[in-house]
């Protein structure tokens, strides 16, 4: 749910009654009138809702919303086409956010969840536009001066520890997934989708799964844990505050190294000859490096990571197989019309750098 920059108060909807609306615009997946019609009946409107796509493709599809009279809202539904229900499961997102909402977490205010599939096709929920960046790449990072990207940084390590410090018997969250096992749930589930894919060619991925799989550390807890915490799953502040944590359709309950393990596959320093994300915003001059962020949050949650290279070795390479559905369903012509044999390579040659660095990783933790 990226959120475009807005400097000082956030925009509140405007007061009164809704005036004539006019035919809004809807861009796929919207249907304007029915949304603006059930967005009337929670908030005060001033028609005509407009909507565009900020992000989407993949994962959810992620839209800002916006009235006449400067209301600023954001909408989430399921990707368009056949989806499974749940992998796109906009009640659980919903059900998460609103429980975080009196916690020491940043998410976002809500305005309300739509589960009927006549209003729009699919489920969807509408939540408060976020004032902020979203730092999704080096050039966004450079925003924010040198201090203020350090600060960033620093919060995003608190921050991750907040989300782990809450009971989630306590906001209503215990039976949000299996406790137990999370590592071994996530080897089956992931290898699986490797094993289906069209890249089972890229040597390596069976033998750190292998090792993985032999070598699983005990889990000595189990908190909620994001599923995919990353610097541009926030939103920051001009100054470098954590304003709300984003994306929470992975989310889960098991061992809360996981995530740390995987905020470091994302956190590249400028000396890396790879990165798991293009253009990785952390390669910016003021942000610490892995070592720094590891040791804060070791600091924050009073947590030992003594095993944390064997999580950034899970983070790559299940980034490695997810990458692989990914490039299987573009050459089935599934997520559009692009070149199949380009992307083919470029796809090939990004798994393998995951695998490699998977390998080196699994390689440090000893196990």
């Amino acid at each position: 749910m990226p959120a475009t920059p807005s400097p000082g108060a956030p925009h509140l909807p405007a007061m009164g009654s809704v005036g004539a609306v006019t035919e809004p615009r809807s861009p796929a997946g919207i249907d304007a009138a029915a949304i603006t019609g059930w967005m009337t009946d929670r908030v005060p409107v001033e028609g005509p809702l407009e909507f565009s796509l900020i992000s989407g493709g993949r994962s959810n599809l992620t839209f800002d919303v916006t009235d006449a009279a400067g209301g600023h809202w954001v909408l989430r539904r399921p990707p368009l086409g056949h989806v499974l229900a749940t992998a796109h499961d906009m009640g659980r997102e919903h059900r998460i956010i609103a429980a975080l909402a009196d916690t020491d977490v940043p998410v976002p205010p809500l305005v309300g969840l739509c589960d009927d599939v006549h209003v729009n096709g699919a489920p969807f929920f509408v939540m408060q536009h976020v004032p902020g960046l979203v730092l999704r790449d080096r050039k966004a990072a450079e925003r924010l001066d040198s201090d203020a990207r350090r600060h960033s940084a620093l919060g995003l390590a608190d921050v991750l520890a907040a989300i782990h410090r809450v009971d989630p018997a306590q906001v209503g969250l215990a039976d949000l997934g299996r406790r137990d096992h999370y590592v071994d749930r996530q080897l089956k589930r992931w290898h699986g989708q490797w094993e289906r894919s069209a890249y089972t060619h890229v040597t390596g991925i069976d033998e750190v799964h292998g090792r993985l799989a032999a070598n699983v550390p005990e889990q000595h807890e189990s908190t909620i844990v994001h599923g995919d915490y990353r610097l541009d799953n926030c939103i920051v502040t001009e100054t470098g505050e954590l304003a709300a944590v984003l994306d929470w359709e992975l989310c889960t309950l098991g061992d809360p190294l996981a995530d740390i393990g995987l905020l470091l596959v994302y956190w590249s320093e400028a000396s890396d000859g790879f990165s798991a994300l293009p253009e990785a915003p952390t390669t910016a001059a003021g942000f610490p490096g892995r070592a720094e962020i590891t040791e804060r949050y070791a600091a924050s949650s009073g947590r030992r990571i003594d095993d944390v290279d064997y999580f950034v070795a899970l983070g790559y390479w299940k980034l490695a197989c997810i990458l692989a559905g990914v490039a299987t369903r573009y050459a089935d012509g599934q997520m559009g019309d692009r070149d199949a044999a380009a992307l083919a390579e470029l796809f090939g040659a990004q798994i393998e750098n995951l695998v490699r660095a998977a390998t080196d990783a699994v390689e440090r933790s000893g196990r």
